[in-house]
């Protein structure tokens, strides 16, 4: 009959630390392993869901339409530049006034007459005309390409 060699109960012991370390790395690794996966399924969700807002709000339609239409603002400033603002001048030559920025109205005080404020009414008349004519003409664009027929109608 063989012989057995008793572990002496330090050999024990050590070995009983050693698998808890085993099992502790063990656990530690799988943990970690369980936050990547987590991270990565998270990483994912945001990114299908960044994907899913692009494609539902039109947002590569709305990109598109501001690029056009920065492209279309120096082809509407200069037909306003070119044709209305000399339109305006003519006009204004005509009833004795040189440009819209002299037109001016100065509040003085009562006393002295010393000038309080000064509002510049021609320069506010000049930048209406020409938001409204920049409206109009991106209005006559629209409607004369017929624009807006390509935009498609959401189903309500």
């Amino acid at each position: 009959m063989a012989t057995r060699n008793p572990k002496s109960k330090q050999d024990e012991l050590r070995e009983a630390r050693a698998e808890a370390r085993k099992a502790r790395a063990e656990a530690a690794k799988q943990k970690a392993a369980a936050a990547r996966a987590k991270a990565a399924q998270a990483s994912a969700d945001h990114v299908t869901g960044f994907l899913n807002f692009i494609r539902e709000k039109g947002i590569v339609g709305l990109a598109i339409g501001l690029a056009i239409g920065t492209a279309a603002t120096a082809v509407v400033t200069q037909i306003v530049n070119a044709m209305i603002t000399p339109t305006v001048s003519l006009l204004l030559s005509v009833i004795g006034l040189e440009n819209l920025s002299s037109l001016n109205v100065t509040v003085k005080r009562a006393a002295d007459g010393t000038p309080l404020i000064t509002y510049a009414i021609g320069d506010m008349i000049d930048a209406l005309i020409k938001f409204f004519a920049v409206a109009l003409v991106i209005y006559f664009v629209v409607m004369g390409l017929k624009l807006d027929k390509l935009d498609k109608k959401k189903e309500g």
